[in-house]
């Protein structure tokens, strides 16, 4: 039998078995990497500039087939093997968005819902035949969706300011939209807590025009009132202007609203997970926003201790994201069981570190230990699946999935 692409050769000198075996898990599967992979990971930018793996990948429904294991899914380190699965390959599954956020998987329904932020609509890919279709339309402009442990819906919502819940009987909860008399900016990214809480980030990124509305005349991002706010918009928005500064919150089943990290500690709070056994918060700064009077995160992580009386503490650095001396920007992030955190990539400056956007695998250490590369910036991430073992990936237009030999952290 001819040698596959990369120099393996199965059928002469390696049975099925023992290729599965290896490109499974175990430090192994580094060994059937492709020599020109191998190359770029951890070393330069992807060559040549204008592509992602060589030769160019194809990425429609024509494609041809991906040799095993999948060139774009990266071992750092050997623990990221057993991690992987060597067997299958990164998945684009739809395109046509404009900009893609807040994937969440229902366990009950067995379907992916994601926002379309710029569309203003909520889109559902759904397992059993690969259909994809309008959600929620209009949506206003949600970004972050997530499943709390009852299998509600919760979404966050730039256009309105608030979060939402979706109950089972089809009506919607607001269950935050203002903190201590002022209306929160733009909720972005939302987790739940098994003793019934919601912790959420409020960044300004929905304060233009592209992902929600401007503020009122007068306001921090509309203070000359030339942009006419209110156009195609629902009246209720009319008078919103940005009153606080960028913040995570609590939201406890009580009703209670509570400030947990302020924009000192935390500027322009953007993705969030829980470690696995919730002792953990991971929480994602990322660039200056609208109407921002800060110069804005620095694109990084940090990692805060949770305590009993839910206060949090012992703040650190988790990570910088540079890697290979490309600015792997951080947006959203999802822990697999054994507390690895998987975090979307942006290849920067301006997604063009060609190679390094997709996704960033790291150990609860902050090692660095798997890539996962993709043809396009990935915002955010989850975990589904009937068996919570299939990653989801947003691209900026795209919807993306890969088989792991591991699983999500629950919920989706």
């Amino acid at each position: 039998m001819a040698p596959e692409p990369g120099g393996l050769k199965i059928g002469s000198g390696i049975s099925r078995r023992r290729f599965m075996r290896a490109v499974g898990a175990g430090a192994g599967a580094a060994a059937f990497v492709p020599a020109v992979v191998r190359a770029q990971a951890p070393g330069k930018p992807a060559e040549p500039s204008s592509t992602i793996t060589t030769p160019p990948r194809e990425w429609g429904p024509s494609a041809p087939p991906v040799t095993y294991v999948d060139p774009d899914v990266i071992t750092i380190d050997p623990i990221f093997n057993g991690l992987r699965q060597g067997n299958t390959p990164i998945k684009r599954l739809w395109t046509g968005a404009l900009w893609s956020e807040g994937p969440a998987w229902s366990g009950q329904g067995r379907y992916l819902v994601w926002s379309d932020i710029p569309n203003n609509r909520q889109l559902r890919w759904l397992e059993d035949d690969g259909s994809v279709k309008v959600f929620r339309s209009p949506s206003n402009n949600s970004n972050g969706n997530t499943f709390d442990f009852q299998g509600r819906q919760l979404s966050c919502e730039h256009l309105t300011r608030r979060l939402v819940r979706y109950e089972h009987d089809g009506s919607v909860t607001i269950v935050a939209e203002s903190y201590n008399g002022k209306r929160l900016n733009s909720p972005n990214d939302v987790v739940a807590h098994p003793d019934g809480s919601y912790w959420f980030t409020d960044p300004p990124y929905g304060g233009q025009l592209y992902e929600g509305t401007v503020d009122a005349p007068g306001g921090p991002t509309n203070r000359a009132g030339r942009i006419k706010h209110r156009l195609g918009q629902p009246p209720e928005v009319a008078a919103m202007k940005r009153e606080l500064p960028t913040s995570v919150y609590r939201w406890d089943p009580s009703g209670k609203l509570d400030l947990v990290i302020t924009e000192d500690q935390l500027p322009d709070p953007n993705g969030l997970c829980f470690s696995p056994d919730y002792k953990k918060l991971y929480v994602i700064s990322t660039g200056r926003g609208p109407g921002d009077a800060h110069a804005g995160g620095k694109r990084d992580m940090h990692v805060f201790d949770v305590g009993a009386d839910n206060k949090l503490s012992n703040q650190k650095v988790f990570s910088d994201f540079m890697v290979d001396g490309i600015k792997c920007g951080p947006d959203g992030a999802r822990c697999d069981v054994e507390g690895n955190v998987w975090v979307s990539s942006n290849g920067n400056p301006g997604g063009r570190g060609l190679g390094y956007s997709g996704v960033t695998v790291w150990t609860p250490e902050g090692k660095l230990i798997g890539r996962i590369r993709l043809p396009e910036v990935c915002a955010n991430i989850c975990f589904g699946g009937p068996k919570r073992n299939r990653l989801f990936m947003c691209g900026s237009q795209s919807l993306y999935a890969l088989y792991v030999a591991t699983q999500g952290a629950a919920p989706a």
